[in-house]
């Protein structure tokens, strides 16, 4: 696959854009101090690299603040149609997007404090490396560079098809060359990319999945059909499945294994 020739497969439905928001609001408690220490921090000039919906754009903006601002960037126009109406919704004043791909964003180099990129390598198999230097030549000297990504998926227990649905989408990575496991590379990309003061952090984002919001798989659906992966008799089973999920007593926790990293562009 060529660098940059993003194998993104979820589709953009409502429930999808409720758990952006819900993921993004989750990234803003839980790395907080990440992002300080990587120079995400009030008055910084920021770059949300495969910004999707806008979700994290949008709180980097509020973390920023009036004296900052935030470039986000995306190679989908069905993101940045609903990133533009989620800023504008959101009455925030200085965050920005536009379509560009990740190794090829057209944003100006050797201009930003910090520059973001969110569970996009997993999607770019074969291109991590030629991304990952693109991002490093945005930032100015002493600007930082903050990757995260995941560390492989782990089903939700007692609920079999969904199980079987995380699998499925597993297998349908790995046909398109992508590493579910990328996170675990993420410090070595930055190194590689001749950043220094490299560190990074592994977690269980413990999360209690709120009713309607269902797993990324899910959104992959129809992508997994066209390419066989899946049947429309498995998609009724999971759909099942999911519904169940939805309704079930207290809610059901999902540990998700997260990676980040950030390095700094060498003064």
């Amino acid at each position: 696959m060529a660098a940059g020739a993003s194998s993104y497969a979820l589709t953009l439905t409502p429930a999808e854009l409720t758990r952006y928001r819900y993921m993004a609001s989750r990234a803003r408690d839980e790395e907080a101090d990440d992002w300080a220490a990587a120079g995400i921090v009030p008055g910084a000039r920021v770059a949300d690299v495969g910004c999707g919906p806008g979700a994290v754009a949008v709180t980097v903006a509020e973390v920023v603040g009036p004296a900052g601002s935030v470039d986000g960037v995306d190679r989908e126009p069905t993101a940045i149609a609903a990133a533009e109406a989620f800023i504008a919704e959101s009455g925030v004043t200085n965050v920005r997007s536009r379509l560009g791909a990740a190794d090829d964003t057209g944003l100006p180099p050797n201009s930003y404090d910090a520059v973001i990129l969110r569970h996009v390598l997993a999607h770019n198999g074969g291109g991590e490396a030629a991304i990952t230097r693109h991002l490093a030549s945005l930032v100015r000297p002493g600007g930082w560079v903050y990757l995260l990504d995941i560390a492989g998926i782990r089903p939700l227990a007692h609920y079999p098809a969904v199980t079987e649905l995380e699998a499925r989408y597993q297998a349908f990575h790995a046909s398109l060359g992508n590493d579910l496991l990328v996170g675990l590379r993420l410090e070595a990309l930055l190194r590689e990319a001749g950043l220094a003061d490299v560190r990074g952090r592994r977690w269980d984002s413990v999360v209690h999945v709120p009713a309607g919001v269902r797993p990324p798989a899910w959104s992959a659906v129809p992508a997994m059909l066209a390419a066989g992966f899946v049947t429309a008799a498995d998609v009724r089973r999971y759909d099942a499945e999911l519904t169940e999920f939805d309704v079930a007593p207290g809610r059901p926790r999902l540990d998700i294994p997260l990676c980040a990293a950030w390095g700094r562009r060498p003064t």
